[in-house]
């Protein structure tokens, strides 16, 4: 005989083990042991807050700190958004540090970023008339780029601007003048190739040729150096000679045995450098070509043919 099932009792049983159930999970999560601690903290944003909702993350270099807990208006300025942030207790929120609106990848979701908050700094405290410590803000990156974006527009505009007044229809037309006339140069330049090396070869000679005249200004100079000393000796010997001519005529002859050799040598030399002087004039009269391409070569004798 089968035993009868009391659904009553199976339904109490069902229903105290949920209450129970029901309970234990309000008793959990109403306990402060098992909930985190929290300190509040304010921050006023100066940008928009799109995309940012309540319970969003507070991230402190990346790491979860907190949630946002209440945005609106900030009471007295239409201008900025006052966000209520939970932060939990230990997190070092220092009187440097800055929170920054955040955008999470691609998805839009925006989200609370701390930063800065050096090791030294003392902690934020709220100041006189202040509920809460107020958190600093920054720039959000989208402002920053908004920001970096119309300045480099408005830099590419001006520039473009500045080059349609540079490239105006004159300045144009000048530089297409130009142009022609480079084109012309080039050709001209082409054309003229062969008199160009020839102006070049002629140059090469008149520059070895004022070497050559260099290297025989030493020997030149040297001949006027051994002139102008045998005259500084024989105006020497003169004076000697004409305090002496009173005294005795030995003198006078001692004096033309030796002054008239060398005043005989200096007229030979004389003689010779006016002859060369005479010479080089004469040819240079008869073949002027001799500055560009130097002394010709003398020709060959019968019989000295190679």
């Amino acid at each position: 005989m089968e035993e009868k099932v009391n659904f009553v009792v199976v339904g109490v049983f069902v229903l105290a083990l949920g209450a129970a159930l029901i309970g234990g999970v309000l008793w959990l999560s109403s306990s402060k042991s098992f909930r985190a601690s929290y300190d509040i903290y304010q921050t006023y944003m100066h940008d928009s807050v799109a995309g940012l909702n309540i319970n969003a993350p507070v991230r402190y270099r990346g790491v979860e700190a907190g949630r946002v807990q209440k945005i609106a208006l900030a009471p007295g300025n239409v201008e900025q958004v006052q966000l209520t942030l939970d932060i939990k207790q230990g997190i070092p929120v220092k009187v440097d540090t800055v929170a920054i609106l955040q955008v999470q990848g691609l998805t839009g979701i925006a989200y609370v970023e701390l930063t800065g908050g050096s090791r030294d700094s003392p902690a934020l405290q709220a100041q006189t008339g202040e509920s809460y410590p107020v958190i600093r803000s920054g720039p959000s990156l989208m402002t920053r780029l908004d920001s970096a974006v119309s300045t480099l527009l408005v830099n590419l505009n001006r520039a473009s601007e500045n080059l349609n007044a540079v490239l105006d229809k004159d300045n144009r037309s000048a530089i297409r003048s130009t142009l022609a006339d480079l084109v012309v140069l080039s050709h001209t330049l082409a054309a003229r190739s062969d008199t160009i090396d020839a102006s070049l070869a002629d140059a090469k000679h008149i520059l070895k040729n004022t070497s050559r005249l260099s290297d025989e200004l030493p020997q030149l100079a040297q001949r006027v150096q051994r002139s102008a000393d045998a005259f500084d000796r024989m105006s020497n010997q003169l004076a000697r000679a004409g305090e002496s001519a009173s005294n005795t005529l030995d003198s006078v002859q001692q004096f033309s045995a030796a002054t008239l050799p060398e005043v005989h040598q200096l007229m030979l030399e004389l003689r010779g450098l006016t002859g060369s002087l005479r010479r080089v004039s004469d040819q240079l009269e008869q073949n002027p070509e001799m500055l560009l391409r130097g002394k010709p070569q003398p020709k060959l004798g019968p019989g000295e043919g190679g």
